[in-house]
């Protein structure tokens, strides 16, 4: 590699979004704090590129492709072609070991299980990391993830696109503004379903292993079992050794603009009901109905706030101030304040509207006061460009998942009002939910 090739790695991976202000200094003065010109292009490697990690590849298009890893070259098939010129790998970590002063920053989009190892691979390496949502599989993951990408002072952004939207952050504006006055409730939802209590039976099948998969790879720090083509690909989401249900898939995108507005942080308490489903005999799976409830204490100038999300067949009750022939949203939220309802579509879609619709006619709309970005992706690469932190960095992306995860638990341990010191990362009321804090890796992986 060349010298200047070599100066402009060490700027890269210096990149920071600290909060103390700094002057940005070309690359080329040694010494200044990291600036990557928009006139350069970072050099990009992308660790699963099946399913979700077209979007990334697609996101980053505009920047080198120059490593291309995963398991499952069937998936990996048509990235492949599309980027011919970047190396293949199937275990990131030789990928690592081969060219990592030639990474500037990485892509993670593998199943969930797996996030955390690959995205401490990187971090532990000065790489600028994008990961999809849900950050890690457990909580004591979240935290070293957060703590290390601190410490490498790295440009992070988690995979919840609707927080680069216009909607989520004229949602922020409108709760700041006191639209609805102070916010008491909130009722989110999901419809997809990933129970998986039906397939149980089919764990004891026996099946050959696709020459084209690293199955052992693919299982990675889980627990092995034997290959079964009803876990891959996309459906081990509702696998619980491998996925993170749907409250693990889409708290990230549903719970955003409240957790954003609200500032809400960690829950004080955690308390999960669900039907037709036993945490012992189906703990390989999640249920097809839940309802997990968060209480959120009182912080700054807002009051307590209480949380209930919907998981699959739990319907959100119908508003009182919604209009007649108005559907209550599918995907989504509807936010309680004691002057008024605000109702919103997940991922920034549907929009956001106080209701009635007469009252939202009546708003008279505030300033804006967040800065307004084009695109997740270009949020993060611009981040890393100029010298700042993205929208959803870890730090705000990983309290954000451990919401996700603290309800998990909660489904584990099924009618249990769990309370949580969120500070000392440990329930003080269940020996049984801290067990599952940390979950222990297979054998031969580690952070």
């Amino acid at each position: 590699m060349t010298k200047q090739g070599l100066s402009r790695r060490r700027f890269i991976g210096a990149a920071t979004g600290a909060v103390a202000a700094f002057t940005l200094v070309p690359r080329h003065v040694l010494g200044g704090p990291a600036f990557v010109p928009p006139s350069e292009k970072l050099n990009i490697a992308h660790i699963g590129i099946g399913g979700r990690g077209g979007a990334q590849l697609g996101g980053c298009a505009g920047e080198n492709t120059v490593a291309l890893c995963d398991v499952d070259t069937r998936r990996a098939g048509k990235a492949f072609e599309k980027f011919p010129k970047a190396r293949r790998f199937t275990d990131f970590r030789k990928m690592f070991d081969k060219m990592a002063k030639d990474i500037d920053a990485v892509c993670v989009s593998t199943p969930d299980h797996t996030h955390a190892v690959a995205v401490m691979a990187a971090l532990k390496r000065g790489k600028h990391v994008f990961c999809e949502k849900p950050l890690a599989h457990s909580i004591y993951e979240i935290r070293e993830i957060m703590q290390e990408a601190r410490k490498q002072k790295v440009v992070t952004q988690l995979g919840n696109q609707g927080h680069s939207s216009n909607t989520i952050r004229l949602f922020c504006e409108w709760v700041w503004d006191g639209a609805i006055g102070d916010v008491t409730e909130i009722h989110a939802r999901c419809g997809a379903n990933h129970c998986k209590i039906n397939q149980l039976p089919r764990r004891s099948e026996k099946h050959d292993i696709p020459k084209e998969l690293d199955w052992d790879l693919w299982v990675g720090p889980a627990k092995m079992r034997a290959y079964n083509p009803m876990y891959l690909p996309g459906s081990w989401r509702g696998w619980m050794p491998f996925g993170s249900g749907t409250i693990g898939d889409w708290v990230c995108h549903v719970v955003d603009p409240v957790f954003w507005a609200l500032d809400l942080g960690s829950p004080t308490t955690i308390w999960a009901r669900a039907k037709d489903y036993d945490p012992k005999k189906h703990a390989d799976t999640f249920p097809s109905w839940s309802v997990v409830t968060f209480e959120f204490a009182a912080k700054g100038n807002r009051g307590p706030v209480k949380l209930l999300w919907h998981g699959a067949g739990a319907e959100l009750s119908r508003p009182a101030d919604l209009e007649e022939g108005r559907k209550v949203v599918g995907t989504g939220a509807v936010v309680y304040g004691t002057k008024g309802t605000i109702m919103y579509g997940s991922h920034g879609a549907g929009g956001v509207r106080i209701i009635p619709e007469k009252k939202m006619q009546e708003y008279k709309q505030p300033d804006r006061t967040i800065r307004r970005v084009k695109g997740h992706h270009n949020d993060w690469l611009d981040s890393i460009k100029n010298g700042r932190q993205a929208a959803s960095n870890f730090d705000f992306g990983g309290p954000l998942t451990e919401i996700a995860r603290l309800g998990i638990i909660g489904m584990q341990l099924l009618g249990q009002k769990l309370e949580w010191d969120g500070a000392d990362m440990r329930f003080t009321n269940s020996a049984e939910a801290n067990a599952l804090i940390n979950p222990p890796m297979r054998k031969g992986w580690t952070l």
